[in-house]
This record gives structure tokens, sequence and C-alpha cells, in this order.
């Protein structure tokens, strides 16, 4: 098959959507199938490049993924005439690639990662009017008829469906992968970070990821103080993404953290599991997930973990863990001291093979590029019964 994917961001920007990309985007050119990636051109890459036998076309947006919508269309149409299928994920990119689909005359496919329609206000510190603009933009973005929905854990099947009824027919689910390898293995050099970090004798809660408001690390710095009351040796080490629109809020975490709590920048996605092992419990004291990364991260590496019980935390997570309320310091603080106190449940980490991940994307290229068939089919029959009738 030829697959066009049109994704406001790609390699080599960070993120985890990003690597999810990535490893389908190469997974399938590994099987053989022709696949480009239309996305926003970051400073410094080039215009077009091949990594990892997957054709990467960047068109100039002003490092902006909103302008992206725009500027993507002429390339977007371009690419899509010699496609078998495009394959989108929300937001910005998929109107460009429903224009494009159906001018092409091809199946769209979106990957739905989260639903926060009339909840804007609720997973972000935006304030109303912005709150609403992105919940519009939001609506807009599922108002346009994909060919599939494909979302990315049960949780979001269900978020969809609550506000897509309609479109129940046209999702499924196909769970995001996940290379356990790296959290498996003894990470190198644990004993030594711990002396480097001055966390001798700790008691230590890592906390790590991209620090909005949807991550809930606010709660987890208000639950720390209660914490300390019954474990003194604790200290709670978050490491933060330094993405420019989350600096006033990394600035307010310092504000208000108290002594103990420790701050930390970003780190490659690398050397995580270092800092992973090293803790003695991983919090993640989310709103809302759409897969739940970290939760997986930290039952492979063996860590316990105290997680939000919300969307899709309780379908993958495994290990040690306690599950909590959402929002709630003292639950955080609670499931802490149970930790400490080793009482949490136990149950094997739950795989999710990116061989079986790609298997179940192309089941549903096949299917949409053979409804779309279908469809043509009874078009072509109708308009003949037509031509002949009026003979």
């Amino acid at each position: 098959m030829n697959i066009l994917f049109i994704l406001e961001n790609y390699h080599p920007h960070i993120g985890g959507v990003e690597i999810v990309f990535r490893n389908v985007c190469e997974g399938l050119a590994r099987k053989g199938h022709d696949v480009t990636v239309l996305t926003h051109r970051l400073p410094k890459t080039k215009k077009q490049e091949i990594i990892g036998g997957v054709r990467i076309v960047r068109v100039a947006s002003m490092d902006s993924r909103y302008l992206f919508t725009f500027t993507s269309i002429p390339k977007a149409i371009h690419l899509a005439k010699s496609a078998d299928l495009i394959h989108t994920t929300t937001f910005n990119a998929a109107p460009p690639a429903w224009l494009a689909s159906r001018i092409a005359n091809i199946p769209v496919m979106i990957t739905v990662h989260e639903v926060w329609i009339g909840k804007w206000r609720e997973f972000t510190d935006f304030g109303a009017v912005k709150a609403w603009v992105h919940d519009f933009l939001e609506r807009l973005v599922f108002a346009l008829p994909y060919d599939k929905y494909v979302c990315v854990s049960e949780a979001t099947t269900k978020s969809l469906n609550d506000v897509l009824p309609e479109r129940k027919k046209q999702t499924i689910t196909i769970h995001n992968g996940f290379e356990g390898g790296p959290w498996h293995a003894k990470a190198k050099g644990v004993h030594d970070l711990r002396m480097r970090l001055d966390l001798k004798d700790k008691f230590v809660i890592l906390g790590y990821g991209r620090p909005g408001t949807s991550k809930g690390f606010g709660y987890a710095i208000e639950a720390f103080s209660l914490i300390k009351k019954k474990i003194p040796n604790a200290e709670l080490i978050l490491i933060l993404s330094k993405d420019k629109q989350y600096a006033h809020v990394v600035e307010r975490f310092k504000e208000i953290a108290p002594r103990g709590v420790r701050i930390l920048p970003s780190l490659p996605h690398r050397e995580l599991p270092q800092y992973v092992q090293m803790a003695d419990c991983v919090v993640l004291p989310s709103l809302t997930e759409g897969f739940g990364y970290v939760a997986l991260e930290a039952s492979h590496a063996g860590t316990p973990i105290v997680a939000s019980n919300t969307a899709s935390i309780p379908e993958v997570i495994g290990g040690k863990y306690v599950l909590v309320t959402p929002k709630s310091p003292t639950a955080i603080a609670d499931g802490v001291i149970r930790v400490k106190n080793n009482d949490f449940i136990i149950k094997n980490p739950k795989p999710f093979p990116w061989k079986k991940a790609i298997a179940n994307y192309e089941q549903a290229y096949r299917s949409m590029l053979l409804a779309i068939k279908r469809t043509n089919s009874n078009k072509a029959r109708t308009t003949t019964k037509t031509q002949r009738a009026s003979l």
C-alpha cells in the first residue's frame, strides 16, 4: 500500500505522539509499504529526507502547528494523488488530511488520542474564551466525516462514542505499542544517580512528563506536605518538559513547592529508565490520559506506581500499583504511604507489542479500502441503471 501520513509533528520533534507515529510509520515501511509523512518543518531540518525507510516531506509553517493546518493543503493534495489512503491524527493535521482525501477520492483514517470536548476548562488553565475556542475547534475537527476512527484505548473509544454516537460503526480501538525492553533491563548507575542527587537514605517519589494542568502535578505537590508527616525522609522529584507554553506553570510549581520538592529539567527519553528504577515510587496524578505511557513504563521497570483511577490508566497499568481518586492530594498521599508500607496491588505488566499494533493498522487499512471499493462499485451500478432507464 502507498500510505500518506499527514501529521502536524514528526521526528525529530520530541513528544509521545511523535514516538508513536515513528514506530508505526517505520514498522509499516519494514513490511514493504510505501510510507510518506507530510509534516511541519522545524528549524534546521531538511525539506525532504528518508529516515527509517519513511519519506518525510516538510512544509514551512513558521514553526507553528496551527499554521500547518493551512500551509500543508497544497502539498497534501499533491501527495494524495499518488496515495492509496491517508492516515492523520488529532488535531491540526486533520482538516487538510480530510480535504486532500476528498479531492483525491481516497479514504482517510484519523487516530484519536484523547477527547476533550466539554472539558477544556477542567483539563487546562485556559480562561473561558480560550477554552471555548479550543472546544469549538475540536468539535470542528470531529464534525468532518472520516472513513475510520482509531482510538488508542478503550477509554478514548468510549469518550468518542459519547460525543459521536453516529460514528460508532466507523470507530475501532488499536492500542499503542510499547517496547518494554529498556525498562525491564537493569539500568546502569542507579546507585550513583542517587548519590549524585543527594538522595541516599531518601524515599524517592518521582513524577515526570508534560506539566500541563491535565497531568495533575499540582496535586502531587500539595500531597507532599501530607506525605512528609508520615514519611519524614521523603523527597519528590519532578522531571518536567521545558516547552515554552508551560514555563509559567513550572515557575508556579517552584513557588508553591515545599522543602523536599525538586523540579528538574526534561531528559532524553532514553535516560528516564534509570530515574524510574532509582525511585521508590512513581506518581501519575493525571486528570486524564489517552493511553498512559508513564503507567506502562513504571510497571515494566518494577517501580510501584500511585496513579489516578481515571481514563485509560486502569486499562494499561500493571506491576505494583495503587489507584487513587483524581484531583485529591489526600488520596495521592494515602497512596504513597501505602506504597511505603508495601500495600499495593501486584499484577503482571501488560504487553502492548508494536508488531500487533501495526498488524491491526494494516487490517484497518484493508477494511477501509474494501469499503470504499464497494461504495464506488455500488455507485457505478446505480449510474448504469439510471442511464439504462433513461434510454
